[in-house]
Formats: structure tokens, C-alpha cells, sequence
């Protein structure tokens, strides 16, 4: 904190001291009866400049942006999660020990609490015509820049809540993100999916290849692990007769962390009774055309957003995993090679991926490095090799290949689905396969998984979608930071001079 900032953090503290002196709260318990500032500029809609609307008093509060003092008047302009407001107080309606209060008592940051009339002042601006002030809490540190925001991009993540106060973008790229969730629940509900929670500390982290993290429990005397996929609890609900679930929760994967992963977010897994990746292709293709059209709603000054329901219109377009791939790197004859041959072909395009990884993996870094980037429009990449998915169906009609889909759009995966495997000894051989080549990239051995789906899972299609992924797609978000509130990030370098 420099000079400047600890003099006015001064100011501050003496303010207060004062305040409560002079016998007045500067952080009182409550503020009854407010509306949201939109209401107030909804009532001056139909006013001409200079005047004031009748009806009763309004009451709202929000945060401090600016306080400008012209002789016997003053403006004060606030913001509150509907968006900002101008206060116009005067001497002759406050009086002049209230009026002198506001000048002395307010800084930039504090909330405020205001309650008057609706007016347009003669330039044209709504505002209220305040004929009671309270201070609600006072901002013992300065707001950033004036307002400007956080410079630094890391304080935007290690403070969000400074981010958010200053920055009214930010603000509203979140409310966004929350409300898109709550219309991702909504659309799922009315298609009677039923949203369950399932263990988020589990004996055996699988349903994905990644690295969990660990923890011990001290009554159980065990080590157990955090969920990273929420895959195969949900299923076991499809062997007790729950037909159709959804869950939207966190998972862990102790992975980096880049402009698209995160090793802690936000994932919706459903699983779906009687039907395949068919008919999830039309679920999906509905779930985000529904969505699309609530982001433009949420953010309709974001290009992105206004964009997305045209972007994400049904039907989307679809390719074949092995065609795909053989036509865009030149390779033939794919699901015929060794995994000795794959290995060196993922290493020719960059792959860094150990040895002993099993043959999917290297299919998978070559399906990101020549195919991937191509895929800018909305598109499913349909029809996986069988080595990629060990969790899958196998292809009813194509030796080789598992039915799978994965839902790309500008380069980056938004969602995976695939019919699933309910054969009990054909995923102990798989899992038992993909132990026995390891590598990074390797699902554990379930065995109570394998044990539930010797009672019979009926026919089933899952998907998975990253709800932050997601978000970032609708919203044009270019950093899984943005979309995510508290990210991780590193600790603040500790100045030992």
C-alpha cells in the first residue's frame, strides 16, 4: 500500500471514529424496503426533463461510485447489481446539518442507503431526489482505480471480490454464469431428469482419466480420494431404478491449471434410461440452442452472447472421429496400427506423453493436434476408436470403434456423451486392460462398479458437460479464470525487505 492509499485509509478510520462519537453507526444491522435501482430509472422513463414523479417514496441502496458537490446541491452516483443510479440531494430537502453530513461523511466505496422521489434533472438523467441518506457501511479502503479496475490480472483472481465491486462487467459476466446454470437445471428438469447428489470423497476417483487428490480418514482409517468424474455413482442410480438423473457439482483433478482447465470445477454429468448417443445428440443440440438464446437475453451488449443463438441453432454439424483425422494428417490405415506406430506418429506432432500410455491417449493427442483446431462451428466428432473410451458401447455396426460423441465448437470440447457399456464382464476386461498400460492416462479399477452392473443396468446414453467451458462458449470468455470466481492461483510473493 502506498502513501497516498494509507493517508486516505486514515481519513477513513478517522471518519469512523468520529461518526460513532458523534453517537451514529457507520455499519448499522439492516436496511428495510429497498428496490433495485432499475425501478427508480423504470419510474423516470416517462418523465420530461425537470420533473418528478408522483407516488409514493422509493427506497434503495448500493455502493458509492463518485460524490460531485455544487454549492447547496450535491450528486452522489451509486450502483447496485441492476446497475447505477444518480442521487441528486439538496440543501433545502436534507437540511443543512444533513447536508453537511453527506459531504463530510461519504467517500468512493461506502454503501449507502437513500430514500426520495424519482426526477430527470434538467440534462436528462434519472435520478433520485433524495429526502433521507444513511450510510450502510463505510469503505475503510479505497476503491481501485477509481474504479478502473485491478491491473494486475492475478489481484483480479486472488481478490475477486475487488474485481467485482469495481468492475461492472465482471459483475455481470457472473450473475450470468449463475443464471445460465439455474436455466441448465431448468431445461433438464422439464424434461423429467431428476438432480441427485452423489459422494464427493470416494475409495476410488474413477469415470475419468486424471490424477485425484487424496485425503485420509481418520474414523474410517482409509485413504480415500476426491471425485473426478461424477460418472459412475449416477450410474449405479440407473441398476437401482432411477431412470433419469442429472448432478451438477464440483470435481478435482490434480492437473495444471491453463486458459481451459482448472483442477477444480464445475461439471453436469446426466445419464438417461433406454436411449443412446443418438438421442443425446438431440438433447444437446435442444439443451443449447435453450441455452444460447438465454445468454443473448443475460448479456445483450456482449458480442458473444447476442451471437450465440444463431452460432448454437440446431442441427450442428458432424464429423467422423478416424475420417476426420486421417483426412487432416495424411495418416492412413489408423485403427490398423500398433501402438508402437501411434506413439511415434503423436511424437512427430509434439505429443509428450509417456511410453506406457495406453494406445487411446496417442489417438487422442493426434485428434487434438490435427483436427481440433478446425473445428470452429458447433460440431459433433462422432464414432471414437474403441481404444479412447473405455466406458463406451461398442459400435453396433463398425468393428473397432465405441459409440461416442464429443460436442466441439472454436476449437475446444463442450461436451462428451456415448451409449453406454452395461455389459458387467466387458468393463472388467477394459478396466483390467487399461491397467496393465498405465501411463498418465489410466481409469482405476471400480470393482463395486463392476459388481453393480452384474444386477443390470438397462440401455443408457450419459454425457458430461463442463459447465465453465460452457460458459466461456456462450459468453466469449477466453480464460476459464473469468468464468470461474475463486481460481486458484498462487500465493502472493512475501517481500522480505
Amino acid at each position: 500500500m502506498g502513501d497516498s492509499d494509507s493517508r486516505l485509509v486514515q481519513d477513513r478510520r478517522a471518519k469512523v471514529e468520529r461518526l460513532r462519537k458523534e453517537g451514529r453507526e457507520p455499519f448499522p444491522w439492516s436496511f428495510p424496503g429497498r428496490v433495485a435501482t432499475s425501478q427508480v430509472v423504470a419510474a423516470c422513463a416517462p418523465l420530461a426533463p425537470g420533473a418528478e414523479g408522483r407516488g409514493p417514496p422509493l427506497t434503495v441502496a448500493g455502493r458509492v461510485r463518485a460524490v460531485r458537490v455544487h454549492g447547496k446541491s450535491a450528486f452522489v452516483d451509486i450502483d447496485d447489481l441492476a446497475g447505477p443510479l444518480q442521487l441528486f440531494a439538496r440543501v433545502d430537502e436534507l437540511g443543512e446539518e444533513g447536508f453537511g453530513r453527506l459531504t463530510a461523511d461519504l467517500d468512493p466505496g461506502d454503501l449507502v442507503g437513500a430514500v426520495g422521489r424519482p426526477v430527470v434533472t434538467r440534462r436528462g438523467e434519472p435520478s433520485l431526489r433524495v429526502t433521507e441518506l444513511t450510510l450502510l457501511a463505510k469503505a475503510l479502503n479505497p476503491p481501485p482505480e477509481k474504479y478502473h479496475g485491478l491491473k494486475d490480472p492475478e489481484e483480479r483472481l486472488r481478490r475477486r471480490y475487488v474485481d467485482l465491486l469495481a468492475a461492472p462487467e465482471s459483475r455481470a459476466r457472473f450473475r450470468a454464469r449463475f443464471l445460465l446454470t439455474r436455466a441448465l437445471r431448468a431445461h433438464l428438469d422439464g424434461l423429467d431428469f431428476l438432480e441427485v447428489e452423489t459422494p464427493t470423497i470416494v475409495p476410488v476417483a474413477s469415470g475419468a482419466a486424471a490424477n485425484p487428490f487424496t485425503t485420509r480418514s481418520r474414523f474410517l482409517d482409509a485413504e480415500l480420494q476426491l471425485r473426478i468424474a461424477l460418472e459412475l455413482p449416477l450410474k449405479r442410480l440407473l441398476v437401482g431404478g432411477l431412470e433419469r438423473v442429472y448432478e451438477i457439482g464440483h470435481v478435482f483433478r490434480n492437473e495444471d491449471l491453463d486458459s481451459s482447465h482448472t483442477p477444480e470445477f464445475t461439471m453436469m454429468e446426466l445419464y438417461w434410461a433406454y436411449a443412446d448417443y443418438h438421442d443425446m445428440q438431440r438433447l444437446v443440440e435442444g439443451l443449447y440452442g435453450a441455452l444460447a438464446s438465454e445468454a443473448a437475453r443475460l448479456l445483450p451488449e456482449n458480442p458473444a452472447a447476442r451471437a450465440a443463438p444463431e452460432r448454437f441453432r440446431p442441427p450442428f454439424a458432424v464429423v467422423d472421429f478416424v475420417d476426420e483425422l486421417e483426412a487432416r494428417s495424411g495418416i492412413t490405415d489408423l485403427l490398423g496400427r500398433s501402438r508402437e506406430e501411434l506413439r511415434a506418429l503423436a511424437r512427430a506432432a509434439g505429443a509428450t506423453v509417456p511410453d506406457d500410455s495406453p494406445p487411446g491417449k496417442f489417438l487422442d493427442k493426434l485428434f487434438e493436434h490435427y483436427v481440433e483446431p478446425t473445428l470452429d462451428r458447433p460440431t459433433f466428432v462422432v464414432d471414437f476408436p474403441a481404444a479412447t473410451t473405455p466406458l463406451a458401447k461398442r459400435h453396433r455396426s463398425r468393428p473397432g470403434r465405441v459409440e461416442r460423441f464429443e460436442l466441439f465448437a472454436g476449437g475446444t470440447e463442450l461436451g462428451n456423451a456415448y451409449t453406454e457399456l452395461n455389459d458387467p464382464d466387458e468393463q472388467e476386461a477394459r478396466f483390467r486392460e487399461q491397467l496393465s498400460a498405465r501411463g498418465e492416462d489410466h481409469y482405476a479399477y471400480d470393482a463395486d462398479f463392476v459388481e453393480a452392473l452384474r444386477y443390470g443396468m438397462p440401455p443408457a446414453s450419459g454425457l458430461g458437460i463442463g459447465v465453465d467451458r460452457m460458459v466461456m462458449a456462450l459468453t466469449g470468455t477466453s480464460s476459464i479464470k473469468d468464468v470461474v470466481l475463486f481460481p486458484p492461483v498462487r500465493e502472493r510473493p512475501v517481500d522480505l525487505l
